[in-house]
């Protein structure tokens, strides 16, 4: 029986998605749920999976860009799989030959076809053919060297070019010799953040104040407790969780900078989802912390954990990065001094984290070296006045600066003792 394996759809509002990588080739023979290829849409990444063992027979090119629901791939549920790929040096059983004969048969026409491709192999090893070119010319019994020859001709031009090419070097590795001009599609997901970002500038009244933070209490703590932390929650305790926590009580001290507009209203929501800035294999992501000001900061430093293992394996999903109410990058991970980050729309402000410097600062009349890091807020200047911007990004700095008050919510431990 043939199964037709559609593209899956990542969200109602999606209705084409880019084949991006095929992890198997036409003709292989699969197994029931193992990833055939990598789907990406502007907002996620998906695998298309296999729903059944057999032969399979790829439609779509990679690097094409597809309906939803549209069909893929088919797989040939009559051809067995063998349940173990057999040792490298051990010879194939009877019954695997049978299959690999098999799986043969149904894709070559002919034995003399299959004979000419090999030997196009042999005479071009460094050209290659993708799965349905090949077909093509299997099935028309077209050889290499036929094809080859009725593409072009060589000109002087060439020959001059190739003269050139040898003088520079005998793999053409000395400097200044490789001016070759690499194209490559956009990705959707590269696409859909050109998009947001030039939307940001044309549709917001953006606008970004900066202060700056002595993280010398924050590093002391962690290095104080980093170990016995380590030894009760099997994981290091970053700064960008103490930032998240300090973000979520200063939002809670100025609801406007979590608020963001809809058309003629404005929406406040009544809880704390940020988005953290993840750069991963295929780009930007903004995965969200769900409720970030009820967490604590081992709870955080989880989320972030398993945030980051699922940006770099690409398999963040849309749910994942949809509904923040603020967003947080730090590009001090790059090694930068000072930005203007821009805003995550709809939202209506983000935080920008930087690197952290050794610098004199005046302490008590006295100049002393301490570790200093920029923090900027660029927010929409149509929604949050200049009176929350900075008073936010200034509470911000004093409960970096003062990590006790992290668990008063962001007010002066003090003060509350003192009932003031």
């Amino acid at each position: 029986m043939v199964i037709d394996v559609k593209v899956p759809t990542p969200g109602e509002s999606i209705a084409e998605v880019e084949v991006a990588v095929w992890h198997v080739s036409s003709g292989d023979l699969v197994r029931k749920n193992q990833e055939l290829a990598d789907i990406e849409s502007d907002k996620a990444t998906l695998s298309l999976t296999a729903p059944e063992s057999g032969k399979i027979e790829i439609l779509v090119e990679a690097g094409t860009t597809v309906k939803v629901n549209s069909i893929a791939c088919r797989i040939d549920g009559s051809v067995a799989v063998p349940e173990q790929s057999p040792a490298p040096d051990a010879g194939l059983t009877a019954a695997n030959t049978n299959v690999e004969a098999k799986a043969t048969e149904d894709v070559k026409p002919s034995s003399e076809p299959e004979k000419a491709t090999d030997e196009s192999k042999v005479k071009h090893p460094d050209i290659k053919v993708t799965p349905l070119a090949r077909e093509k010319m299997d099935a028309e019994n077209i050889q290499m060297d036929e094809l080859l020859a009725g593409l072009r001709k060589l000109t002087s031009k060439d020959v001059d070019a190739y003269l050139e090419w040898q003088k520079s070097g005998t793999n053409g590795d000395s400097a200044g010799s490789n001016r070759e001009m690499n194209r490559s599609r956009m990705s959707q997901l590269r696409k859909q953040l050109s998009k947001r970002l030039v939307q940001v500038k044309n549709e917001t009244a953006m606008l970004t104040t900066f202060n700056e933070v002595d993280m010398s209490a924050l590093m002391n703590l962690r290095r104080k407790y980093q170990d016995e932390f380590v030894k009760k929650y099997g994981f290091k305790i970053g700064l960008i969780s103490f930032f998240l926590k300090a973000a979520a009580n200063a939002l809670k001290l100025h609801p406007m900078v979590n608020s963001m507009i809809d058309g003629d209203e404005i929406l406040s929501p009544g809880y704390i989802d940020i988005s953290v800035a993840v750069q991963s294999p295929k780009g930007l992501m903004v995965p969200v912390i769900r409720n970030v000001d009820k967490l604590s900061l081992p709870q955080i430093e989880l989320e972030m954990q398993q945030m980051a293992e699922k940006a770099k394996a690409g398999k963040i999903s849309l749910e994942e990065m949809t509904g923040g109410t603020f967003t947080l990058t730090n590009g001090g991970v790059f090694g930068s001094m000072l930005s203007t980050p821009l805003i995550n729309p709809p939202q209506s402000a983000i935080i920008g984290m930087h690197n952290i410097t050794d610098r004199p600062v005046a302490i008590n009349g006295k100049v002393e070296i301490r570790p200093m890091m920029y923090v900027a807020l660029s927010y929409d200047h149509r929604l949050i006045d200049g009176k929350d911007s900075v008073g936010f990004l200034l509470d911000v700095k004093r409960m970096i600066e003062n990590p006790a008050s992290l668990l008063s919510g962001g007010k002066n431990p003090d003060k509350l003792l003192l009932g003031l």
